[in-house]
């Protein structure tokens, strides 16, 4: 089946592809080096997947997004695709078994985090596999100008030395033009190897415009944002997500919601993994309308039909803004983006400046209280890696959680020390009983019975020692869901047949130089200054689109892509403004020199039939919207009608 159409029909039961996916994947599938810029929804996974299944050989598929590889891996093996993946937290025996199938030819797909690239076991077995095209998602990550830099990205390019014939499909939903070219110049390898190479740096690079047609941008200045939260989600219906900055935020505002009587829960990075998979659920099946997160949330998130985004604080960049926005309305219906902004947002972005960057001396002290805290002496470190519980070090050492992160970022980047802040620990189990012993068990349930042999039949040594297991193929194998799962193992650790260490997130450092003494510390032009300029701009490019009331919303953001071809929305309040303006002229036309006096009339006499009126009846008299509200805010002045609930009125009495 070699097709393309075909192949898209008989495993995803689409007719054709749509927007420049066809053009991506005919240049990968020609062995061109590709770039693809596309929206969030615009289908991205479909550009490898349709031509890796066409070509023979393994498409390794470089993501930082665990989550996300696990949930795509799934996919892929419900569909009868042979998937698998490798990254951190895995038990060696599991990474080589997954990378000896993929030599063997029994893997079409392998998922693999940037941080395994570099480990021995997997460069030795890839220099055996026979690789069809490595695909780079979020391929902006590799970008220093990008608003999410990972250096562990920059593993990409040694990869291609070790496959040089191997092209590259790099995708990336948020890239300006400096990113666009400085992905190219990352990822380049031989542009010569084929003659088929055009464009940046031998890439062929295809662009699909960033509008949305569907979705409606809003900048609403709120004195008291809660409030207009409220008012929001009373007047409006729909699957909902609401971005704050903090864990404690989102919690609070959530409990706000639900008090007011909505349907809300929170969502954040410090939650159990069983809890934020149920949320999750109960958001994307419609049991909870509106999920409050920080930005943890969102990434592999597959819901067509979000009807509104809110953001409730400033994010930081365009960047993570679009991406944000941009999980409303994938379904093509019509949807919004609100921003919620007020004058004290200004402080907290210009903060977030010193608080991303904080002074080099600050960041040389952070180093130095590291090792305190690790107790390393001058000289000694190399190599080690250690758990960080970043609460304990800040109560200890008097500094802020927002700056040390940040400091030890810089850290990184400068290449003293790998600063992962949360890394998934799979789960792990170990049997507490011998093997013969489990075989004379009573009492146990199906599901308890299913599990055991699922594990017997996928791991060896659990007698023996702690192992890690895939909670995705226990449960499938089970026909159990992720939460179930999480009983049936308390369960039997409750009965002493197994122990089990849930999954958690535990933050690591691993010292890649020995310790130097912080005055030795070097914090070169390229990590820190030229960096904290950009993000400076970044911050600066936020403010202008929230400030901005001449330009409409939509063409401020794809202008910031680099897209000029553009023209004005129609639908964001900057349009909508520029319109009212234009319904007033035409309401003086209309009505007289007196359209406000002539609305009041019409109010007055709608309201004659001794009837309550919703207000969105208004909206069907002959008059702008700015006319409108003037009339209604002066006739409650005067007490003519009032107003309860939604509906206005005329006066009993």
């Amino acid at each position: 089946m070699s097709s393309y159409k075909e192949i898209l029909k008989h495993y995803w039961g689409y007719d054709d592809f749509r927007g420049i996916q066809q053009q991506i994947i005919e240049s990968i599938g020609l062995g061109r080096d590709t770039l693809g810029l596309m929206p969030t929804g615009g289908g991205k996974s479909l550009t490898f997947q349709v031509p890796a299944m066409a070509l023979e050989g393994v498409c390794i598929v470089v993501t930082p997004l665990i989550a996300l590889m696990k949930d795509q891996v799934q996919h892929l093996r419900q569909r009868g695709i042979l998937a698998a993946a490798v990254y951190s937290g895995m038990q060696r025996d599991d990474i080589l078994r997954v990378l000896e199938n993929c030599i063997l030819g029994r893997t079409k797909f392998l998922y693999v985090s940037p941080e395994r690239l570099s480990s021995e076991l997997f460069i030795t077995k890839l220099r055996h596999m026979h690789v069809s095209f490595i695909t780079v998602d979020e391929a902006h990550c590799i970008s220093q100008w990008g608003y999410d830099f990972r250096p562990s990205y920059l593993e990409i390019a040694n990869i291609r030395t070790l496959l040089p014939d191997v092209p590259i499909l790099a995708l990336t939903a948020t890239a300006t033009p400096q990113v666009v070219e400085d992905i190219c110049a990352k990822l380049s390898g031989d542009a010569g190897k084929t003659g088929l190479h055009n464009d940046e740096h031998g890439f062929a690079v295809f662009r699909m415009s960033f509008e949305r047609k569907n979705l409606t941008y809003l900048v609403k200045n709120s004195a008291d944002k809660l409030q207009e939260l409220i008012h929001t989600f009373q007047h409006t219906s729909g699957s909902a997500i609401v971005y704050v900055r903090s864990r404690r935020r989102a919690k609070e505002i959530a409990q706000e919601l639900t008090n007011a009587g909505l349907s809300a829960t929170f969502y954040h990075a410090g939650l159990e993994h069983e809890v934020k998979d149920q949320r999750q659920r109960d958001w994307q099946e419609d049991r909870t309308r509106i999920i409050v997160a920080t930005n943890a949330f969102g990434m592999g998130i597959d819901k067509p039909d979000v009807r509104l985004v809110m953001h409730y604080d400033c994010p930081d960049s365009i960047e993570a803004y679009f991406q944000e926005a941009g999980r409303a309305g994938r379904d093509g219906k019509p949807a919004q983006a609100i921003m919620l902004y007020n004058n004290s947002d200004n402080a907290k972005l210009a903060k977030r400046i010193d608080d991303t960057f904080p002074p080099k001396d600050e960041i040389r002290q952070v180093y130095e209280h590291l090792a305190y805290f690790f107790q390393i002496a001058t000289g000694d470190g190399f190599g080690i890696t250690r758990e960080f519980n970043i609460d304990v070090f800040c109560q200890r050492f008097h500094h802020f959680p927002v700056r040390v992160h940040s400091a030890l970022q810089i850290l990184q980047r400068a290449g003293y020390i790998e600063y992962d802040p949360a890394p998934d620990q799979q789960t792990r189990v170990r049997f507490m009983l011998e093997r013969q012993d489990l075989y004379r068990l009573e009492n146990l349930t199906d599901n308890e019975d299913r599990l055991i042999i699922a594990l017997l039949r996928n791991y060896g040594g659990l007698f023996a020692d702690f192992g890690y297991i895939d909670e995705a193929l226990i449960g499938q194998q089970c026909g159990l869901r992720a939460v179930d799962l999480h009983e049936v193992l308390k369960s039997l650790a409750h009965k002493h047949i197994i122990q089990y260490i849930p999954r958690q997130q535990v933050p690591t450092i691993h010292y890649l130089q020995r310790r130097e003494d912080p005055e030795h510390i070097q914090l070169p032009t390229d990590v820190y200054e030229q960096r904290q300029e950009q993000y400076r701009l970044r911050i600066l490019a936020i403010l202008n689109y929230m400030q901005d009331n001449e330009h409409c919303r939509s063409r401020l953001l794809l202008k910031y892509f680099g897209e000029t071809n553009t023209h004005d929305c129609g639908q964001c309040d900057v349009c909508q403004q520029l319109t009212n303006q234009s319904n007033s002229q035409y309401d003086t036309l209309l009505c007289g020199e007196k359209p406000k006096a002539n609305c009041e009339q019409q109010i007055l006499q709608l309201l004659s039939d001794g009837h309550r009126h919703h207000l969105t009846e208004l909206h069907r008299l002959p008059f702008s919207t700015e006319t409108i509200d003037g009339a209604l805010r002066h006739l409650l002045t005067e007490e003519y009608i009032i107003l309860d609930d939604g509906f206005i009125s005329q006066p009993t009495h």
